[in-house]
């Protein structure tokens, strides 16, 4: 009440506000206090006195309340009636969240349970497998100590079979009479060639070849694919082949390549990769020029040699594996120059593409009766087939054999292409 705009404004205490209506009450304005709002400014959008229809509201238009109170509500009410929509829109797009974070949390539940009974069956095949292979990998390495025994036991047994004949022979030749000797001699000579006839391995009968490869398929345990296994074959430089078709041919400039098969010692295919594979290209005539091949591993027990030569000529190739040769290893390269393109027309004569020129000549030599000199080739009482007019090749996807061509040829050609 201190303050001036609001000096003449009605103050009700809030706890009396509770029981009392301002229903039907008059309302003054708050510029003319003594004034009701009755009229109201359609411009201003806003009720006001008859004093202010003078004074800030001249020349606005206006009317009372009561008229236009139907249009305002009205507006009000459609207004009303979008929000209502609306709030019966966000409701249910509340209640749909609601039931999609209950249904969320639900089905979250569901799929950790399947989740730890998948882990659980993972991990007890797991668990499985690894019993599997262990019993694999001791009853491996019984076998190669079994065998080692009964090899050292048999060179053993050798071995104190030679030594007791080489003691008696010494003892005999240093103390036995020539008598003695010449009677023995024979039992003695024939039970030491015995023992040097006796065959024996001079390498263990076993390595100690055992590997594990972790992304080795290893089939299904408990229904479930599981990786990991021993390997126990070893790669045999001696048994890995070369395999291509331009083992020993290529083309200047152009890339081709190789493949190395891996075998084991029993000549079986060895389906790992990880092996140390070199190759090395070098000319035969020029010793400071060599190709630098690139060797990819396909994983599977084969790799792929590619190299793309720039000098033509003889080269030597080398291929090892566990720095020994492999089977074909060294070759002999042959590097052709560059594949040469035809320069002239691939057609039927020379006769024919020039439209009957009697001066018209082909390059392959050929000559028509009547003095054309033109191969006559795909005419009546001429059998022949197409060919290139440069170098006379029957073949469209052959390599030229003419060289460049000459004057001569060279204006038969461009006749030839203009016509």
């Amino acid at each position: 009440r201190r303050q001036k705009k609001t000096a003449s404004h009605a103050v009700v205490e809030l706890e009396n506000t509770k029981d009392c209506s301002q229903a039907g009450k008059p309302l003054f304005c708050p510029f003319h206090p003594t004034e009701e709002l009755r009229l109201f400014c359609e411009q201003c959008d806003q009720p006001v006195c008859r004093d202010c229809i003078v004074e800030r509201h001249r020349q606005h238009p206006y009317d009372f309340t009561g008229n236009v109170i139907h249009r305002h509500g009205d507006t009000l009410r459609e207004l009303l009636k979008k929000t209502q929509q609306h709030m019966g829109t966000l409701e249910d797009v509340l209640g749909q969240i609601d039931d999609m974070g209950s249904a969320v949390r639900g089905r979250a539940e569901a799929v950790a349970t399947e989740i730890c009974l998948f882990a659980s069956g993972y991990v007890k095949a797991i668990e499985e497998h690894r019993d599997q292979l262990l019993k694999q990998l001791e009853a491996l390495k019984v076998q190669k100590e079994n065998l080692l025994h009964l090899q050292k036991a048999q060179l053993q047994q050798l071995l104190l079979d030679m030594r007791t004949g080489v003691e008696f022979t010494e003892r005999l030749l240093t103390s036995g009479s020539d008598l003695e000797i010449l009677i023995t001699k024979g039992v003695v000579a024939s039970r030491l060639a015995k023992l040097n006839s006796a065959a024996y391995n001079t390498h263990p009968s076993v390595d100690d070849g055992i590997q594990f490869s972790a992304q080795e398929r290893a089939g299904q345990c408990c229904g479930y694919e599981v990786f990991g296994a021993i390997l126990n074959r070893v790669i045999d430089p001696a048994r890995c082949t070369l395999h291509g078709e331009d083992l020993h041919s290529a083309r200047q400039n152009q890339l081709t390549g190789f493949t190395l098969l891996c075998n084991d010692t029993m000549g079986e295919r060895v389906r790992r990769g990880g092996e140390t594979v070199r190759v090395s290209i070098t000319h035969k005539d020029k010793r400071d020029c060599t190709v630098k091949p690139t060797v990819c591993d396909n994983s599977d027990g084969t790799y792929h040699i590619s190299y793309s030569p720039e000098e033509p000529g003889l080269y030597a190739v080398c291929v090892s594996v566990k720095g020994q040769h492999v089977q074909g290893s060294p070759f002999t390269l042959t590097v052709k120059n560059k594949f040469c393109e035809h320069q002239g027309v691939f057609h039927c004569c020379a006769f024919c593409s020039s439209g009957g020129q009697k001066a018209a000549r082909c390059a392959c030599g050929g000559t028509m009766p009547g003095g054309y000199q033109g191969c006559g080739h795909g005419h009546k009482g001429h059998p022949g087939c197409p060919h290139w007019s440069c170098c006379g090749q029957v073949k469209e996807s052959s390599e030229c054999l003419g060289g460049p061509p000459n004057d001569t040829s060279q204006r038969s050609l461009l006749r030839t292409v203009a016509l």
